[in-house]
């Protein structure tokens, strides 16, 4: 897994635009007092049910591999 540039600036991406598609799509109303990395797991889970991005396998899942994998997937949002 190779690490991107700006890695952490997308992962901040990645949590804000992933509380605004949960909470539009109704299935979701984070908290303040939510962790980032509840916030991060919930995302991901959310956007592999939604097929948005493609699953890691269970064996190999991390919150490394979820934030690396959000990461990603906010590199790609306009």
């Amino acid at each position: 897994m190779k690490k991107l540039k700006n890695e952490k600036e997308l992962i901040k991406k990645a949590i804000a635009e992933g509380v605004k598609y949960g909470e539009t799509r109704g299935v979701v109303e984070f908290e303040a007092t939510d962790s980032a990395n509840d916030k991060i797991e919930y995302i991901y889970r959310l956007l592999v049910h939604d097929k948005v991005i493609q699953s890691i396998p269970e064996a190999t899942i991390s919150q490394q591999t979820m934030r690396h994998k959000l990461a990603i997937w906010a590199s790609k949002l306009k």
